[in-house]
């Protein structure tokens, strides 16, 4: 990675916590979701970034926003996983003669479906997660799944319109 490139990425890193912090933390739509915008950051890690680098990153976004809402680690668990299924589910999106060296995963290269694709799995398996470690019990499975699936909605909204906020300033 260049050195602009690294800058770019703790601006976003920066950017992003802020607004979760400040902004979305305290967001609560019809009584539990508050969009967690915070995986933009992970959702943008560059393709070339090792994974045991990505992993690190995502534990640290995760963990910070544990520290300000104190959840006890389910934030840094469910990021963590996300950067660990990655490559996985990079592999299920993207097609060889699609990935070339120098792409980054955002509409500018791969355009919306790819990434609503890739952001829309991304988010519904962190929020699945970030659900049911919380309730930690399937008596309520239905329930958790409907809430999940909404907070996934709305944070998959949010990060739509970061992603296309940050698509106009570049054109």
């Amino acid at each position: 990675m260049n050195n602009k490139l690294i800058l770019t990425n703790i601006f976003r890193f920066l950017i992003v916590i802020f607004l979760q912090v400040t902004i979305f933390n305290y967001t609560n739509l019809f009584g539990y979701i508050n969009p967690f915008v915070y995986l933009y950051f992970i959702l943008l890690i560059p393709f070339e970034t090792p994974m045991w680098i990505a992993l690190i990153l995502a534990f640290l976004t995760g963990f910070t926003q544990d520290l300000f809402v104190s959840t006890g680690g389910l934030h840094a668990a469910a990021t963590t996983a996300i950067a660990f299924l990655r490559p996985v589910l990079l592999r299920t999106i993207v097609s060889k003669r699609e990935y070339e060296s120098g792409l980054q995963p955002g509409v500018s290269d791969l355009g919306w479906k790819w990434f609503l694709t890739y952001a829309g799995v991304s988010i519904l398996i962190h929020s699945l997660l970030v659900f049911y470690l919380d309730v930690f019990r399937f008596s309520h499975f239905f329930i958790t799944f409907k809430h999940a699936l909404f907070q996934a909605l709305a944070t998959l909204f949010f990060v739509a319109l970061f992603e296309f906020v940050v698509n106009i300033r570049k054109k």
